[in-house]
């Protein structure tokens, strides 16, 4: 299938309204794949007639799926292990009596990056005394973390004693995967959330982890991210970023700690 420029401008026009990430003219080809399972879904063979039902049309729930296809990325379990290894000294180095322990995961994409952080926090504090919650703009995201069922491949980077702890191995039609135990499920609370827009009232974080999105925004719109989420880290509590991103162009009020670790003072 073909997309006139007219029609990737419209749908880079709307995403980037919606999401305030800019599509780039070499995503078009992304663009295009993305699309092409939609329109077929929809008995449509031609993008542009396909763009016109989604933008001209103002389709609001098919439209809702196009953000969620394009914002969708391949991750994985304990991806950027440097982190994990500042969350477990920092948990070590933790005093009792200070709460339940909360961290956001504010681009949590499938959920991997939330359920290996809940990994490590009942590895080091127990079943109780802590919770994570977990984002993303994509709803169908936000459907997949919920369900917690993922191919074995995606936790290449997990320990055995991890996976044996906390996952059961699928068998028979579920073989080759995954399934987050339950126990671990209960304190991970995932909703839908866009970082361009007002939040949800989801309290104060001793952590939160923001990787792998700002390197999709302009400096403005990674300035008015950092504004929105900073407030709710606990004082003395840590922002990640991922390590191909930086805050030293933006005025954060942030301390760098460590490589894409940040310190609220």
């Amino acid at each position: 299938m073909k997309l006139s420029q007219q029609s990737f401008d419209a749908v880079a026009a709307a995403f980037h309204q919606i999401s305030g990430i800019k599509l780039v003219p070499a995503k078009r080809q992304l663009v295009i794949g993305r699309l092409q399972k939609l329109a077929g879904e929809r008995g449509l063979s031609d993008l542009d007639a396909y763009v016109d039902l989604v933008i001209k049309d103002k389709d609001q729930a098919e439209l809702v799926k196009v953000v969620d296809r394009l914002t969708t990325n391949e991750t994985y379990f304990f991806r950027e292990p440097q982190h994990f290894e500042f969350l477990a000294d920092l948990l070590r180095q933790r005093r009792p009596g200070g709460g339940d322990f909360r961290v956001w995961s504010a681009a949590s994409s499938s959920g991997e990056e939330a359920y290996s952080i809940a990994m490590l926090l009942a590895d080091k504090i127990g079943v109780r005394g802590w919770q994570i919650v977990g984002t993303d703009l994509s709803t169908a995201m936000v459907d997949a973390a919920r369900r917690a069922l993922y191919p074995m491949e995606r936790a290449r980077n997990t320990s055995p004693a991890y996976l044996k702890r906390f996952c059961l191995k699928g068998n028979g039609p579920y073989d080759g995967q995954l399934l987050v135990k339950k126990e671990l499920r209960a304190n991970v609370q995932f909703m839908q959330a866009n970082l361009m827009q007002p939040l949800p009232d989801i309290g104060m974080f001793d952590v939160v982890f923001l990787r792998n999105v700002l390197i999709y925004f302009e400096s403005d719109a990674k300035a008015e991210i950092v504004r929105r989420v900073m407030p709710l880290i606990k004082p003395g509590g840590y922002l990640f970023t991922g390590h191909s991103e930086s805050l030293s162009n933006l005025n954060t009020g942030l301390v760098a700690v460590k490589p894409a670790i940040y310190a609220r003072v």
